[in-house]
């Protein structure tokens, strides 16, 4: 004769968010904002990139110390 086993009443979801979902927003927020401020600063990034090149890049580090 096999015994069973007394279940337990199952822990019920509220209805807030779970952890995933929260990460996964935080995650989509930082990438926005990462996104945005990448496409703010690229003129100035490029401006500066070609302002180092011209000074002679990594080779230069004896001239310009």
């Amino acid at each position: 004769m096999k015994v069973k086993r007394a279940r337990r009443p199952v822990a019920r979801r509220r209805d807030g968010m779970s952890g995933q979902r929260v990460l996964k927003a935080e995650a989509v927020l930082v990438g926005g904002a990462v996104l945005a401020l990448l496409c703010w600063e690229w003129p100035s990034l490029r401006r500066e990139a070609r302002i180092w090149r011209m000074s002679g890049g990594l080779r230069a580090g004896k001239r310009y110390p």
